[in-house]
């Protein structure tokens, strides 16, 4: 018994001197009398335990995902990004350069905070909405126009067409290709013109007719375009549309055939070349994660193939191993920067000298390019 006692008393000594020391070493936190258990939370908790509030972001198409093209990548994109930030975006497709496009912008600019336009003909009607909401982000793709919460972004796809003109020019039996090119604007110009150059690097005596299909995504037109090609007698077919309208027509004629914006072989799969292909998803993480923390600014992004925004499909099964070869040297060049494909000297469609030997063409110049390289046959709509 006296044992028992004894060690109950000693438990009980040992309870109070721990009480006591836990009493001097803890910290009371006051809550109000009246406090939620949910405000009583945010009060204890630390700033890396509070997330930070997703932004509403929301991307308007000028075609549809389906195209295989231009908005399916840049749909790609978007799914890279609800991925890698948790963000569901709201997509809108299928909208009309022009007022119809205002609006669309208009309604989302109520509902969002940040607005991806993916089309050139969306330019004024970003614009515009963007003066009215100057507390929403708005980038534009392809644009010139900026404002304090309205950027552009654009990539250096005349990097991926030189490439491919490359293969075009090794793939050629009788020196004409044809390519059909969507509207007369500096985008579409100059990567008619880095095709050319990298087609005429590897046989000079290469000419390219152009026609102009003026859409973006009109599968019935831009094959009665590539006909009009074929027609006259091309053995390579290029394109600058969405659909893979023209390499189809192409194969259809056992022509050589490319594309643009994504991997198009799957659509003529014997007589594909490859196309400039884009890469949308790591710009739209890293642009949506600076609006989040607070160090976006408004600016005019263009992209290289070093940063991977741009880059070609894979060539054709029936492409050579030593045209590969060509134009992956040429790549690594590229990639490394000791090759500029606007780089003189550059002679135009009429003879005239634009730019001499060894000076390089700069973004503005580039982007503001309104004519055709020597060995182009077509005219440029004013």
């Amino acid at each position: 018994m006296t044992k028992k006692w004894t060690f109950s008393l000693t438990a009980i000594l040992l309870m109070i001197l721990t009480a006591c020391s836990g009493q001097s070493t803890t910290t009371s936190t006051t809550t109000a009398p009246n406090a939620s258990p949910a405000s009583t939370q945010a009060a204890n908790a630390t700033p890396s335990s509070v997330e930070k509030k997703l932004p509403r972001v929301a991307f308007v198409y000028i075609g549809v995902p389906g195209d295989g093209g231009w908005t399916y990548e840049h749909d790609q994109g978007r799914l890279m990004l609800e991925k890698e930030l948790g963000i569901k975006a709201t997509t809108v497709e299928n909208i009309p350069e022009g007022p119809d496009a205002e609006r669309v912008f208009e309604e989302l600019a109520q509902k969002n905070d940040i607005i991806f336009g993916t089309s050139f003909g969306y330019m004024d009607p970003m614009y515009n909405v963007a003066q009215k909401h100057p507390k929403v982000t708005f980038l534009h793709a392809t644009g010139y126009k900026t404002l304090p919460n309205l950027g552009t972004y654009m990539g250096r796809e005349y990097q991926s067409a030189y490439l491919v003109g490359m293969a075009a020019g090794k793939m050629t039996k009788n020196n004409h290709m044809g390519y059909v090119g969507a509207f007369p604007i500096p985008e579409v110009i100059y990567t008619i013109n880095a095709f050319t150059l990298g087609a005429q690097s590897v046989n000079p005596d290469i000419d390219v007719s152009v026609v102009w299909s003026n859409t973006w995504f009109d599968p019935a037109t831009e094959k009665q375009a590539a006909i009009s090609l074929l027609d006259k007698g091309v053995d390579v077919l290029a394109a600058y549309q969405d659909s893979p309208a023209s390499i189809q027509a192409a194969a259809e004629r056992k022509v050589w055939g490319i594309g643009n914006d994504s991997d198009m072989g799957r659509f003529a799969p014997e007589t594909y070349i490859s196309n400039p292909k884009w890469n949308w998803g790591p710009y739209y993480v890293q642009t949506v994660k600076s609006v989040m923390d607070g160090t976006w600014k408004s600016s005019s992004y263009f992209g290289s193939m070093k940063e991977g925004i741009t880059n070609i499909a894979p060539l054709g099964k029936n492409v050579p191993a030593d045209v590969k070869a060509l134009v992956e040297k040429k790549k690594q060049d590229i990639l490394n920067g000791t090759f500029e494909v606007f780089q003189g000297p550059i002679v135009d469609q009429d003879g005239k000298t634009r730019f001499e030997q060894g000076k390089k063409m700069t973004d503005e110049e580039i982007l503001g390019t309104t004519w055709f390289v020597k060995g182009i046959k077509g005219v440029i709509p004013k």
